[in-house]
């Protein structure tokens, strides 16, 4: 079987599993955020944050609570590291530096899980498993919570209630992040990831000397990474690591995880809202751009020139011969159209424009499908812009499914996709104006530049991946690169609940014959060109001196 038609099938391999998956998942979804009933587990947990979950929230509230809960996780996880020397089962590793603690806590609580440290080199079990996994977890849920509060400022009308943000933290963790984990994790086991708590120990001879790993459960933390679109590893190698990743099975799994949650939330949309046709638009849109990139990456790794890459079918440079160009092409770009970050390939390796079509992923603002809740409402206020756009090409006053795009609801669509662009631009600029900073690129010229670049994109837009080029461990860029990932999570999130607060005030507007129809395909290419459009006039200079100056040069 020929590498190309081994991508394809994979390829069509996940877009089968995720038709399956889509209509019960979704479903399910829709059930866990719209039911008056609590768990019992889930009672002890309200009691014990003393939470009331029948409280109904204005989006003031419901941002506090946000907010107020993701402070007290950077702490914790910022004081879990700084003690790790004194704590047990530490493996012998000493406290993490305050720069870097910081880092890593802003990182896991934005859900982006930047890492400028090796994993297996300096966390002990505690702080993975008490720290960084149960993050992963939470700020999951934090994501989903805050796409649902937009879908019911959608739904409702005559109220600025949104539910209770407690309740939708509790019951997304509880509800559908652990079960699916739980079976998660069990496949990997069953695939060859390993799980335990093992220390250090030598594994084989090599050149004369000897390799020490240490063991970990990595199995359950490796899903919910994927599952979660969290993205950090628990070693250096991330996804690339046989430990983590062992086989082909196993990357198509986890690709699949990386996806289900964000492209099944487009039907819980539609069944909150009212109408399925609007999920699908929506979902088309998605699966258009996804498959775009998909195609466009495998084609772009497979188009090889010259002795060396004839001899290996494509460009293989940085890719795990398990995975192939195909699995390789597919897994960097379900990881970087969602917030996941993962990698099992380094994308500093691939061709000029690989590497530029991770980053455009990236910039598009992760909506295709992007991250776990985070996807579905960058999706809608990109929906909010196209329609405010058709509305001024025809000279209507522009409407979504039922409420009107009023100069308060644009300005907050507006504020929204301009957070993410200015945070990596100015830090880019900064980053490559001072002396400093450009002493960490490995390259020079425009390689180095898509290194600065594609370092403050991933943290502004919550991923996490990297080039692989750039020593990030420095005070300048733990720090940076942590603020930009702290505002780039939490900044949008408040223009994103001020907006639902502002639709679920509105009293719906009647369809007329002269109503955009929204569900319909020629909404949805609308919505890919608004998509598009936006990001290029946005991005397209610097990406002109980066991946695509390096790719034309090539």
């Amino acid at each position: 079987m020929s590498p190309v038609l081994a991508g394809v099938l994979q390829l069509l391999a996940l877009v089968v599993a995720l038709g399956l998956a889509y209509r019960p998942l979704g479903d399910y979804m829709a059930g866990v955020y719209s039911s008056k009933k609590h768990l019992r587990v889930e009672k002890w947990m309200y009691k014990a944050i003393g939470a009331d979950p029948n409280t109904e929230m204005r989006w003031p509230a419901y941002l506090r609570g946000v907010l107020a809960f993701s402070a007290v996780s950077v702490l914790f996880l910022y004081l879990l590291q700084r003690v790790q020397g004194s704590l047990p089962g530490s493996l012998g590793f000493s406290s993490i530096d305050p720069d870097q603690a910081f880092n890593t806590a802003a990182s896991f609580v934005a859900n982006t899980n930047w890492q400028s440290y090796y994993g297996e080199q300096a966390m002990g079990h505690v702080v993975q498993t008490g720290g960084l996994a149960v993050q992963n977890f939470v700020s999951a849920a934090v994501g989903i919570a805050v796409a649902v509060a937009l879908v019911r400022g959608f739904a409702r009308s005559r109220t600025g209630e949104l539910g209770n943000f407690w309740s939708d933290l509790v019951r997304g963790t509880v509800r559908i992040l652990l079960p699916i984990s739980v079976i998660g994790a069990l496949v990997l086991v069953a695939c060859g990831a390993i799980q335990n708590f093992s220390g250090i120990h030598e594994v084989g001879q090599f050149m004369g000397g000897s390799q020490q790993w240490n063991g970990g459960a990595v199995a359950s933390q490796e899903v919910i990474k994927e599952l979660g679109t969290n993205g950090g590893g628990y070693f250096n190698a991330n996804a690339s690591h046989p430990f983590e990743n062992p086989n082909g099975l196993s990357n198509l799994f986890e690709i699949f995880l990386i996806l289900v949650i964000p492209f099944a939330l487009t039907r819980t949309f539609g069944r909150m809202a009212g109408s399925l046709k609007q999920g699908y638009a929506i979902l088309a849109t998605m699966g258009v751009i996804w498959l775009g990139f998909s195609a466009l990456m495998m084609w772009t790794e497979f188009a090889h020139h010259g002795p060396a890459f004839d001899i290996a079918g494509g460009a293989m440079e940085g890719k795990e011969t398990r995975f192939g160009i195909g699995g390789s092409s597919i897994f960097a770009v379900a990881t970087t159209l969602t917030s996941t970050g993962a990698v099992n390939s380094f994308h500093s390796s691939f061709t000029g424009f690989g590497g530029g079509i991770t980053m455009l992923g990236m910039q598009l603002g992760e909506i295709a499908p992007g991250g776990t809740g985070s996807g579905l409402y960058g999706m809608l206020i990109m929906a909010i812009i196209a329609v405010f756009i058709a509305g001024l090409m025809v000279g209507r006053t522009p409407e979504y499914l039922g409420k009107k795009i009023g100069t308060r609801e644009i300005k907050f669509a507006a504020c929204y996709i301009l957070i993410t662009p200015a945070l990596v631009l100015c830090f880019t600029a900064a980053a490559m104006a001072l002396p400093t900073p450009p002493h960490s690129m490995t390259n020079t010229g425009a390689h180095g530049f898509s290194e600065i670049l594609y370092a403050y994109t991933s943290g502004a837009n919550n991923n996490g991946s990297a080039f692989a080029g750039l020593n990030a461990d420095t005070q300048w860029f733990n720090t940076t690169i942590g603020l930009a990932m702290l505002l780039g999570r939490f900044l949008p999130m408040v223009f994103v609940l001020a907006l639902a607060g502002s639709l679920a005030e509105q009293k719906p507007v009647p369809a007329t014959v002269g109503t955009l129809g929204t569900h319909k395909p020629l909404f949805s290419g609308l919505l890919v060109g608004t998509i598009l459009i936006i990001t290029g006039l946005t991005y397209f200079p610097a990406l002109a001196l980066g991946p695509l100056a390096e790719g034309l040069a090539s």
